[in-house]
């Protein structure tokens, strides 16, 4: 483990020198201005309004973080010919896509982590005293980390055998499909063939879906988010993410960098 924290730590040192992350973050944080001030002018909605903005600035810069810096991370290091000198040294291939990962997504834990505390104090600033239910604005934030998470693994394992730009192109349609993955099981009112519904049926299992993580509306209107729910979303993220980063490291291993 040794080699895969030394990437991750230098991935981490990368992706903070990089000034889009800066100016994501604050673009994020002024989003989450912006819902104080609209909050202040919609008289009972308020708290609704700022964590809606609020938790949606903070999935949409991180997907974009995400994907274009995910995509980025094997083929800026081949365009730079690092990658070369990195792989002559006692560093598995495995060991480099594991250590660029994890480095990644603590870039992401801390930028999400920022951006929800940004949001909290938002919230307090418009809603004090803040109530106990509040504090799922936390778990709604660590759930939006897991989603990234894996949207992470999916960009390492597109940028593994393709170019930066279908990458980005397979990553974002993927989402989309993931997104969307729970409505192919409930498909009603629509005449397809037994056969179509199945294989739609199917596929929805294989999608990632991004709806295990989504509880935005829910903590908008000051509901709480079960424990199980939490827990099942975590080890969903985990044994999918491990499937998508084992089968990117089997990738990247017959790949021929010559």
């Amino acid at each position: 483990m040794k080699n895969v924290l030394t990437v991750a730590a230098n991935t981490f040192r990368e992706a903070v020198r990089d000034r889009v992350l800066y100016n994501l973050v604050v673009f994020a944080l002024l989003m989450i201005a912006a819902a104080i001030f609209v909050g202040q002018i919609s008289i009972g909605i308020e708290q609704s309004i700022i964590v809606s903005l609020g938790l949606t600035a903070i999935s949409v810069i991180g997907l974009f973080i995400a994907v274009f810096i995910g995509v980025g991370l094997v083929s800026k290091e081949m365009d730079k010919r690092t990658l070369y000198a990195l792989l002559a040294k006692p560093v598995e291939r495995w060991q480099f896509l594991l250590g660029k990962f994890f480095g990644l997504v603590l870039t992401l834990a801390v930028n999400t982590a920022a951006m929800g505390i940004g949001l909290f104090l938002a919230l307090w600033v418009v809603k004090h005293p803040l109530e106990k239910a509040d504090l799922y604005v936390f778990v709604a934030v660590y759930l939006i980390l897991l989603k990234l998470a894996l949207i992470v693994a999916l960009a390492l394992l597109f940028s593994c055998f393709t170019t930066q730009f279908l990458a980005i192109l397979f990553t974002a349609m993927l989402y989309v499909a993931g997104v969307f993955a729970t409505g192919l099981r409930t498909m009603q009112g629509v005449n397809l063939a037994p056969s179509t519904t199945a294989m739609l049926h199917g596929i929805s299992y294989v999608l990632p879906n991004f709806e295990n993580f989504n509880v935005m509306a829910a903590v908008a209107h000051g509901g709480g988010v079960p424990g199980s729910m939490v827990f099942y979303a975590t080890v969903y993220a985990v044994a999918y993410g491990a499937i998508v980063l084992a089968t990117a490291a089997m990738v990247f291993s017959r790949r021929d960098l010559k």
